[in-house]
């Protein structure tokens, strides 16, 4: 990947919707140039999918949580599986430090994201955890 990939994904990751034609004029190439390079981002799984960014006024009144987990040796795939079935938990990572994993939950309500916690808690194999609830969001990059 060289400078004009990095260039090329930078102005897609402000808008993955600009044309061809916009980002060859921006980047100073041939719209086929750029299209050739944007496939070869997508082979190579540089570029791995484009996806819709929803605003705050489309999320409503959600909830969301970061909550860090620790978990008793060689519990995480049995953990990992528990987690997959609470639809509240939208990404679950892996972390170094005094927490194992790193959740991301959303909820419509209080009372959801509170019984989320409470199933989180009494999941075989966690040991413990800390919530912290999301109140405005001032960088958002990742979309």
């Amino acid at each position: 990947m060289d400078e004009t990939d990095r260039e090329l994904i930078a102005q897609l990751e402000q808008n993955a919707r600009l044309p061809v034609a916009t980002l060859a004029r921006r980047l100073g190439l041939a719209r086929s140039t750029v299209q050739a390079r944007i496939e070869r981002l997508e082979e190579r799984g540089i570029i791995a999918g484009y996806a819709l960014k929803l605003g705050d006024a489309a999320r409503g009144d959600t909830i969301r949580a970061t909550v860090l987990i620790s978990i008793e040796p060689r519990s995480t795939p049995a953990v990992v599986a528990r987690l997959k079935t609470l639809p509240q938990v939208e990404s679950a990572h892996t972390a170094s430090g005094r927490f194992d994993m790193l959740l991301q939950l959303a909820a419509s309500s209080t009372a959801q994201l509170d019984e989320a916690l409470d199933m989180i808690g009494e999941i075989d194999g966690v040991k413990g955890s800390e919530s912290l609830i999301h109140l405005s969001t001032r960088i958002d990059r990742l979309g």
